[in-house]
């Protein structure tokens, strides 16, 4: 049964690739980026030209934009089914060389952005009693690498919406789901797309090459294990397709789609809902 499915952050990276997969599928695809008529303008000509899917141009670090993007979308659908938070920005650096406004600007972009999307399509799916949100969040999200803290936070923080709004929701037949995808070779992590990174110089050049020894070994290892697992984007296009199609009340919580991590995010996710289901039978008797 086709649906329609709003989707941010789709540019390049996982969010084109999955508005081509989700429409490919029959799904109707509002395909949100911003800058439509300028640096992003030949993405738009080129997912505007296909079946399916609708461009629409948002800019999620502004309430205004994200209220009215939203407004015509429901006004000429009637509905959304799905939404797909997949906007986000990565950056890298010691903690104590992030000024607290480059801190703020990566919260704008990863956290306050999903409670706007949030608030902007709850009314019309609680209306509905049905509703599908798909959040993508990293492979770390249940724990903090060093030179990512502010990144890895804001990740931890749309882990915390999915979990407590899976709950909220519940009544409203409205399901949360956030996908770990662990690090695959899109713009955010090739260079090719500017980061949120420490902006504070000098402090950075207090800390020497001890720390910057450290983060070069950590990217190494990463970007290494990414070529060994040969990580393919597309599967994170084809996850979110999956879970689309699922049954409703069978998609589960969180949904990690890692090779990298060889079953230890499962295994994490798993400890750790035996643990909260301890914790609710402590304080409920």
């Amino acid at each position: 049964m086709s649906k329609t499915i709003f989707i941010t952050g789709t540019s390049s990276g996982f969010g084109k690739l999955t508005v081509i997969t989700l429409a490919n599928a029959g799904h109707s695809v509002i395909a949100g980026m911003r800058n439509t008529t300028g640096k992003n303008a030949a993405a738009a000509n080129e997912l505007s030209k296909l079946p399916n899917i609708e461009v629409v141009d948002i800019d999620i670090t502004d309430d205004v934009s994200v209220k009215e993007a939203f407004e015509r979308i429901l006004i000429k659908y009637g509905k959304i089914d799905v939404l797909i938070n997949n906007a986000a920005v990565s950056g890298f650096g010691l903690l104590e060389g992030y000024s607290i406004d480059q801190v703020r600007k990566m919260f704008e972009v990863n956290v306050y952005s999903v409670l706007r999307t949030y608030q902007a399509v709850l009314p019309s799916m609680r209306k509905e009693k049905n509703g599908l949100i798909i959040n993508i969040t990293t492979g770390a999200s249940g724990h903090t690498l060093p030179f990512m803290i502010p990144y890895i936070s804001s990740k931890l923080v749309v882990e915390s919406f999915t979990e407590g709004l899976q709950d909220e929701l519940a009544d409203y037949g409205i399901e949360n789901v956030s996908i770990q995808p662990g690090v695959y070779p899109t713009e955010m992590n090739n260079g090719s797309k500017a980061g949120i990174n420490a902006d504070k110089q000098e402090i950075i050049d207090q800390y020497g090459t001890v720390a910057t020894d450290k983060f070069n070994a950590l990217g190494t290892a990463l970007f290494g294990k990414m070529a060994q697992f040969d990580m393919n984007p597309q599967t994170i296009a084809d996850g979110i397709l999956e879970l689309v199609n699922m049954k409703k009340g069978e998609r589960p919580l969180r949904f990690p789609l890692d090779a990298i991590a060889q079953g230890t995010d499962k295994e994490f996710i798993e400890a750790r809902a035996a643990i909260k289901a301890k914790w609710l039978a402590a304080y409920s008797n």
